[in-house]
C-alpha cells in the first residue's frame, strides 16, 4: 500500500500541471472596447517565449473593409486585417504577461501593455498606459471558442 502513494501523488501532479499550463495567451480572441463593445478579434501567437497579435477578422456587422487611417508611419492607410496590434510580448508570472506595443488602431496611438488571464484562462484583461502603469485604461478580451 505504502508504494502507491508516490504513484498517485505523480498522476494528480501530472494532471495538477496539464491544468496549469493548459491556459496560456495564445488563440483567438474577441476584443472589446472601454464601454465593454465588441471591436473585432485578435489572433494570438507565440514564437519562442515572445508572444504577438494580429487582426484576424473584423465583427460581421461591419460593412466595408477597414483601413488604419489614424495609424502613422508604416502602418498608415494599411488594411486591418493582418496588421500586428500587440508585439513583443513575454510571460512575467503564471498568467501575466507585459509587451513593448499595442495598437489602438482606432486613434492610431501605441502603448505599452500588461495582459493578465483570468477566469481559467477564458478572459483576458489588456491595460494599455504611457509611462506610469496606474495612468493606464483595463479592456476585457474574450477567448473565442468553436469559431463563435
Amino acid at each position: 500500500m505504502q508504494k502507491s502513494h508516490p504513484i498517485i501523488l505523480l498522476g494528480l501532479g501530472l494532471l495538477f500541471s496539464c491544468h496549469v499550463f493548459a491556459h496560456d495567451l495564445t488563440g483567438l480572441w474577441k476584443a472589446h472596447n472601454d464601454e465593454g463593445q465588441p471591436t473585432g478579434y485578435i489572433h494570438i501567437t507565440a514564437e519562442q517565449g515572445v508572444y504577438k497579435g494580429v487582426i484576424e477578422k473584423v465583427l460581421q456587422t461591419d460593412q466595408e473593409e477597414k483601413f488604419c487611417t489614424a495609424c502613422k508611419g508604416e502602418r498608415k492607410d494599411k488594411r486591418l486585417i493582418g496588421m500586428t496590434v500587440l508585439k513583443e510580448v513575454v510571460k512575467k508570472g503564471e498568467g501575466s504577461y507585459e509587451g513593448a506595443e499595442i495598437l489602438d488602431p482606432f486613434s492610431g496611438n501605441t502603448y505599452r501593455v500588461i495582459l493578465k488571464l483570468k477566469e481559467a484562462g477564458q478572459i483576458l484583461d489588456v491595460r494599455a498606459y504611457v509611462g506610469i502603469r496606474l495612468l493606464g485604461k483595463t479592456q476585457t478580451w474574450r477567448r473565442v471558442q468553436n469559431g463563435q
